[in-house]
């Protein structure tokens, strides 16, 4: 009785000895999914080649390992070496224990302490002094640990926290910094190094004590030989081998990479649609134009992939040295010059005004105020639009925007993306200045507009990261013809000097391209659709200080014809029928000249607009842009005017009404409004 007594008490003693180990490992777990939420942030190319890695705080480098692409050899040689009974104990292995002791009782000194992974995990975790509760108390946390993850996920977070030397945490970091690469495929002697470093990071460190490092290396080695990881005297063939030093983490698409990380801030791994080879080409290309041009000079380019609207390349900038190095010029709205004339003759095209072959003045013209000139200062009479747009000439440009509508066109662009900034001082104007660059735009948007030039005329948003789907809805810039109309008249623009029409020579690409120079040589310009790809380039000073004389067609359109030679180099099937040419359309007779004679535009009130009621009752002045008087009307009823010839409409009360405007030759606006009442 006394002994069921007893075996009753303990039983309650052990469940309630459990229930508080329990309560206290909930109420204390071990910290290491904090630890591993602040790991480095690596950026890669479409197909997983590193582009750039991020360190964490204090500028270490923790980069996130993968036993997947760990060399099996290292894991198999990291468990002979550091814990060969892993996967069998349960975080502390006592047989190790007593190992340990022996050793260290024979030896007169501590000469390994027989921890485990799993507590030299613990002990990174929570460092402590070297203690006998110290010792204890890893114990308890890979007790914890074991508990709670896998063994897969306790090594691979060994391997993303142990300590190699300086600011380098986990095998991935060590790799690359000593070797260059990731830990996928390492010699021997690399797995060695790697082994040995943990131990004593900072005094085997092989930057700074090359021949501690090699020792230690050594000492690996024929611990690995012992057990048939490393053959025999793989030790001493490597005693004379010099150590690796420190390498520079990989740092290519600078400034996009900084951008995709920006973006998706809570992933540690990032997989971009840029594509490595075009990027180190952009860049060196941007590097030796930049070495040709004062420091002050920057550059930056944007190469997409047209039909998928993927981005492969881009540089920000030149180089970090220069000044506005560390700025992303490609986002930073800038005059886009003349860049955006293809678009306003394709929308003049679409609007049955004008074609390749119209002629039209280029004379001494003014517009409401507004009196444009050519680059040169010089008029050339009739040409046609096709000889406008391949010598970018002004009067022509302005012209036909003021039959397209200079608002409309500035909507036209915004709901394709790439709104153009236009000056406070403009207030209510035409908008007709952003034919010749009055209006701020960036690479990337001048980027959405070619591509769509390229895609049949829809402008889609770019594309940056792999697992997108092809980018949203399409936003009409042109329609199809008149974008293959504008394409062609590109592609036999003047080439520049020194380089011969792709026309005449072999397997040369054919670039339908236009330039752009900003007011007083702030910006130089090229943008165009090469084969499978739209370019874009932009030079000047990251300040906005002009560079007196220098032109997009000296300054960027160059280097425009090297990149797409470079894509030629990398990806020669991107440019397969880059060369083909159709001939331009004919030009019908009724379009033989240009004349602005577009349909009427509601001003006010807008399409779309709610407009208070006038508790007065003084109705609202409708007004539009069009050609001769226009006759009004208000959900059918006729508006008339007042004493001095404007129509005053006045609404009979709160509601939805569809106000039209009619010309004389039957042409028609209409505008939907709401009316809201202010009782």
């Amino acid at each position: 009785m006394l002994g069921l007594h007893r075996i009753y008490w303990a039983t309650v003693l052990g469940l309630g000895l459990l229930v508080g180990l329990l309560a206290l490992d909930r109420r204390f777990p071990p910290p290491l999914d904090a630890a591993l939420q602040e790991v480095s942030t690596v950026v890669r190319d479409r197909e997983g080649r590193v582009l750039r890695a991020f360190p964490v705080t204090e500028g270490r480098w923790r980069l996130a390992a993968d036993l997947d692409s760990i060399d099996p050899d290292f894991i198999e040689a990291l468990l002979a070496y550091e814990d060969s009974r892993f996967y069998s104990h349960a975080g502390v292995d006592p047989l190790a224990l007593v190992r340990a002791s022996r050793d260290s009782l024979l030896a007169g000194r501590i000469v390994s302490g027989g921890s485990t992974i799993t507590m030299q995990l613990a002990r990174l975790l929570e460092p402590r002094e070297r203690t006998l509760a110290a010792k204890a108390f890893q114990m308890l946390r890979a007790l914890q640990l074991e508990l709670r993850y896998s063994k897969q996920e306790i090594l691979e977070a060994y391997l993303t926290l142990a300590p190699y030397g300086g600011n380098l945490e986990g095998v991935r970091s060590a790799s690359w910094a000593y070797f260059g690469r990731e830990p996928d495929d390492l010699a021997i002697e690399e797995i060695a190094l790697l082994l040995a470093l943990p131990q004593s990071p900072e005094a085997r460190r092989p930057d700074l004590r090359p021949e501690t490092a090699r020792q230690a290396r050594g000492h690996v080695l024929d611990r690995l030989a012992e057990v048939g990881l490393a053959r025999s005297g793989a030790a001493a063939d490597a005693a004379h081998d010099p150590v690796p030093g420190r390498q520079a983490f990989p740092a290519d698409a600078w400034h996009a990479a900084a951008d995709l990380r920006q973006a998706r801030p809570d992933a540690a791994d990032i997989v971009s649609t840029l594509d490595i080879a075009l990027q180190r080409m952009l860049q060196d290309e941007l590097s030796l134009a930049a070495s040709e041009t004062p420091e002050a000079v920057q550059f930056a380019a944007l190469l997409v992939e047209t039909d998928t609207r993927s981005v492969r390349a881009l540089a920000g900038s030149a180089s970090r040295s220069r000044p506005g190095g560390w700025i992303d010029l490609t986002d930073r709205p800038r005059s886009p010059g003349s860049t955006l004339k293809p678009f306003i003759y394709g929308m003049a095209f679409d609007d049955g005004l004008a074609a390749g072959g119209t002629r039209i003045a280029d004379l001494p013209r003014r517009f409401s105020g507004y009196q444009p000139d050519n680059f040169d200062r010089r008029f050339r009479g009739d040409v046609t639009i096709a000889e406008a747009l391949q010598h970018s000439l002004n009067v022509p440009a302005v012209t036909a925007l003021d039959g397209v509508g200079g608002r409309r066109f500035n909507a036209v662009l915004g709901f394709a993306g790439a709104q153009p900034q236009r000056p406070r001082s403009a207030g209510q104007d035409s908008g007709l200045a952003v034919a010749l660059g009055g209006a701020g735009l960036t690479v990337r948007q001048i980027a959405v507009l070619y591509a769509a030039l390229g895609d049949g005329g829809a402008a889609r948003s770019l594309r940056w990261f792999e697992d997108e789907t092809r980018p949203g809805a399409a936003h009409p810039v042109v329609t199809g013809e008149s974008a293959a109309e504008i394409l062609e008249i590109l592609r036999r623009a003047p080439h520049p000097g020194g380089r011969m029409p792709a026309a005449l020579a072999h397997n040369a690409p054919d670039i339908a391209f236009k330039t752009g120079t900003s007011y007083g040589f702030r910006d130089a310009w090229a943008a165009g659709v090469v084969g499978d790809y739209t370019l874009v380039v932009w030079t000047g000073r990251a300040d906005g200080a002009p560079r007196e004389g220098v032109t997009g067609r000296e300054g960027a359109l160059p280097l425009l014809f090297r990149l797409a030679d470079g894509i030629g180099r990398i990806d020669p099937d991107g440019l397969a029928g880059a060369g083909d040419r159709d001939a331009l359309p004919e030009t019908p007779d009724t379009l033989a000249n240009f004349q602005a004679d577009p349909a009427p535009h509601i001003l006010f009130p807008p399409d779309g607009a709610e407009v208070w009621a006038d508790r007065a009752g003084r109705g609202f002045i409708l007004s539009a842009q069009a050609d001769g008087e226009l006759s009004w009307y208000a959900d059918g009823a006729r508006v008339e005017r007042n004493a001095v010839g404007e129509p005053v409409w006045y609404p009979p009360g709160p509601g939805f009404y569809s106000v039209t405007a009619i010309d004389r030759q039957g042409r028609l606006a209409r505008s939907r409004v709401r009316i809201l009442s202010e009782g």
